[in-house]
């Protein structure tokens, strides 16, 4: 399996471009099941999630191809089975999006129960009261999500939790359902307000996406579009902390600042230089530190809180911090597998349930490293790339999943990392 090779201490310093959202993505090109007609997506991230969707579509039927300029070419008309297997599922949790874009379209879906990065649980009761609510028939046989629905009737649906992937799957299904749903305690992330203007792009009628409650005319006749994917606020944020990690000083290309609030605040409150601007064309972030960091707090909620996928990259940076961190973990309650990882390097690290104190220490040592999950692999190379002497990354399929040409963009900013085979 391939590995990366990182010797740490090298300043960050350039200007990188931020890629499409993985999250938006991985939800977006489901959603062109909806329309019944050719859709080209653009700003796409070329990720493993991404290649996986890709297969999926096509062994499903539908038409699949790439433009000269990598924005993908989705036509769903050949589509010719509800069935999702589980061989199919099994490297991609987002795969349930599937489930709402194909019971709004067809009326019927089985999909078998995802897999994906092992951070908790993340149980999809939301997604099927929602489709239960809009008059599906839902059972869960054999570890294969059947759901089946003669005609879908909007509804009026209140989450019990705050679910960015039960808010996504609803709308998909409620686009095809007769009348008005209204989603209430509704996600507000902007991956969710992507989707939506996507959805409206093909001619649905979703309003509100952004706040606490989304409605839904459904029953329009949707049409192919082209649309493009915003950039993604993780990938921004992770360089982010690897230019303030390294002391280093680092333009990041193609952002929405609003979407990187939380993570800017942190990063000042901790003694790194964060300016937004705009060259005419494009909003940048440069992010700049030349001194030790000082310790914080976090604590990680739904946006426009501190974003979960941040907490670990974050928490690498910290580990050298002077004084003493809290990082809480509200969103999910196995996020702390990278722990380990950073103790190995010489972090001071107590874990209590949900709660991490860090004792910052002046200098992290390069070791061997193994990634767990997609954003505990990114904490990983931050922490690697700040160390002292040379630390291995392996299992990085997982970070493959999720960021984009990650070492070439590394090493064009001064990293010394390869990727071994």
């Amino acid at each position: 399996m391939a590995h990366f090779v990182i010797n740490g201490g090298h300043r960050l310093e350039g200007s990188v471009t931020i890629g499409g959202a993985k999250n938006a993505a991985v939800a977006i090109i489901p959603a062109v099941i909806l329309a019944g007609e050719s859709c080209v997506v653009e700003n796409l991230p070329q990720i493993e999630d991404v290649r996986i969707l890709e297969q999926i579509l096509r062994h499903m039927g539908a038409d699949v191809d790439f433009t000269p300029d990598g924005a993908m070419r989705v036509d769903p008309k050949g589509i010719n089975t509800n069935t999702v297997t589980f061989d199919m599922v099994s490297r991609l949790r987002a795969s349930y999006y599937l489930l709402g874009a194909m019971l709004g379209r067809y009326g019927h879906a089985e999909i078998a129960l995802p897999g994906g990065c092992s951070i908790g649980q993340r149980p999809i009761d939301q997604h099927i009261k929602g489709m239960r609510a809009l008059g599906a028939d839902v059972v869960i046989e054999r570890g294969v999500v059947k759901a089946h629905a003669k005609k879908l009737v909007g509804a009026e649906i209140y989450l019990d939790v705050v679910s960015v992937g039960a808010t996504i799957n609803i709308m998909l299904a409620a686009v095809g359902a007769q009348g008005q749903t209204i989603i209430s305690n509704a996600a507000k992330e902007p991956h969710v307000v992507d989707v939506a203007n996507f959805l409206n792009m093909m001619g649905a009628s979703v309003k509100g996406a952004g706040t606490d409650v989304i409605r839904i005319l459904g029953g329009r006749k949707l049409h192919g579009c082209t649309y493009a994917i915003i950039p993604d606020q993780i990938e921004a944020g992770t360089f982010m902390i690897a230019a303030a990690a390294t002391h280093g000083d680092v333009v990041i290309n193609n952002v929405i600042p609003t979407h990187l609030e939380a993570i800017s605040a942190k990063l000042m409150e901790s003694g790194a230089q964060v300016i937004e601007g705009d060259d005419g064309r494009d909003f940048f972030i440069r992010v700049s530190s030349n001194s030790r960091a000082r310790a914080v707090n976090i604590k990680t909620l739904p946006y426009p809180g501190f974003p979960t996928d941040l907490q670990q990259p974050m928490m690498a940076y910290l580990s050298t911090a002077q004084g003493n961190s809290f990082v809480v973990e509200n969103i999910f309650e196995d996020r702390f597998n990278h722990v380990a990882e950073l103790q190995r390097m010489g972090a001071n690290i107590t874990l209590n349930a949900r709660t991490a104190m860090i004792e910052g220490v002046a200098q992290l040592s390069g070791a061997p490293l193994f990634a767990t999950d997609l954003r505990a692999g990114a904490a990983l190379i931050v922490a690697a790339l700040a160390a002292e002497g040379q630390s291995q990354v392996h299992n990085i399929g997982y970070i493959d999943r999720g960021y984009e040409f990650f070492e070439q963009k590394l090493r064009a900013l001064g990293a010394d990392i390869k990727r071994v085979e």
